[in-house]
C-alpha cells in the first residue's frame, strides 16, 4: 500500500497539472491571436506564426517537465502566469527574426515596445509570487530561463538591426554556455545564493539591448552600450563561477 504522504500528494499533483494545462492552453490561444494580428498588420512572412508557436511549444514542454518543483502548490499561480505571458511575448519577438524590422521604423519601434512590455512584466512576477505565497524553485527557474531567452532574442535582434557585431550574441549565449559547461563540470550545477548583483546585471543587460534597438540610436553608440553591458554580464558570471569553484574546492578537501 502506498504511504499516506504519497496518497495525499497525488490529488495535489493532478490539480496542479490541470491548472497548468489550462494556463498553457489560454496562453497558446492568446499567442496565436497576437501572432495572427501581427502578421496581418505588419505584413510578416508565412513562417512568422509557425515560428512563434514552435518556440512557445518548446517552452511549454520545459514548463511541464519542471512542474514537479512547484510542489506542494496546487495552482499554477498568477505570478507564473505572468512569466508565461513573458514567454509568449518573447516568442513573438523571436519569430520576428528575419523579418525586415530595421528597414521599417514603425516595426522597429513596435519591437522596442514589445520588448519593453516583456521587461516590465519581469518586475511583477517575482514580488507577486512572494506576496501571495506562491514562490517555488520552479517559479524561480522559470523566471530565470525566460530572462535568458529574452536576452538571446534581443541580442539576435540587435545584430539583425546592424546595431552591433556578431559578438553581441555572446550576451544571449552566456547562460546556455554555462548550462552546457555544467554537463562537463557538475559542480557548476550547485545552487547559488540569492544575489541582488545578479538580478541587477540581468535588468541592465535587458534594458541596454532594448535601448540599442531604438531607431534613434546610432550604431556606434549602440555597439558601445552593448559592449559595456556584455562586459558587465561576463563579470557577473565570473563572480558566480569563482564562488562555485571555491565551494567545490572546499567540499573536495579531505
Amino acid at each position: 500500500m502506498p504511504p499516506a504522504h504519497a496518497l495525499a500528494a497525488a490529488p495535489d499533483r493532478a490539480a496542479l497539472q490541470r491548472d497548468t494545462a489550462l494556463a498553457l492552453g489560454c496562453a497558446l490561444l492568446a499567442l496565436l491571436a497576437a501572432a495572427l494580428a501581427a502578421r496581418l498588420l505588419a505584413g510578416f512572412g508565412a513562417w512568422y506564426i509557425p515560428k512563434a508557436l514552435v518556440l512557445f511549444g518548446l517552452g511549454a514542454v520545459c514548463v511541464w517537465q519542471g512542474l514537479a518543483q512547484h510542489a506542494p502548490h496546487r495552482r499554477f499561480g498568477t505570478a507564473n502566469a505572468i512569466t508565461l505571458a513573458r514567454l509568449a511575448l518573447a516568442a513573438l519577438l523571436a519569430a520576428a527574426l528575419g523579418e525586415p524590422l530595421a528597414a521599417r521604423p514603425p516595426l522597429a519601434w513596435g519591437a522596442v515596445l514589445l520588448a519593453t512590455l516583456t521587461a516590465v512584466l519581469d518586475a511583477v512576477d517575482g514580488p507577486l509570487a512572494r506576496a501571495r505565497g506562491q514562490a517555488s524553485a520552479f517559479g524561480a527557474r522559470f523566471d530565470m530561463e525566460t530572462d535568458a531567452l529574452l536576452i538571446l532574442v534581443l541580442s539576435a535582434l540587435v545584430l539583425q538591426f546592424g546595431k552591433a557585431g556578431a559578438w553581441v550574441l555572446a550576451a544571449g549565449g552566456m547562460r546556455y554556455a554555462f548550462v552546457l559547461a555544467a554537463r562537463l563540470w557538475p559542480w557548476l550545477e550547485a545552487p547559488l545564493p540569492p544575489s541582488w548583483r545578479r538580478k541587477t546585471v540581468c535588468v541592465v543587460q535587458i534594458v541596454a539591448l532594448i535601448v540599442c534597438l531604438g531607431p534613434v540610436i546610432a550604431p556606434d553608440w549602440s555597439a558601445a552600450l552593448a559592449a559595456a553591458s556584455l562586459a558587465l554580464l561576463a563579470w557577473s558570471f565570473a563572480v558566480d563561477i569563482a564562488w562555485l569553484a571555491r565551494r567545490h574546492t572546499t567540499e573536495a578537501r579531505p
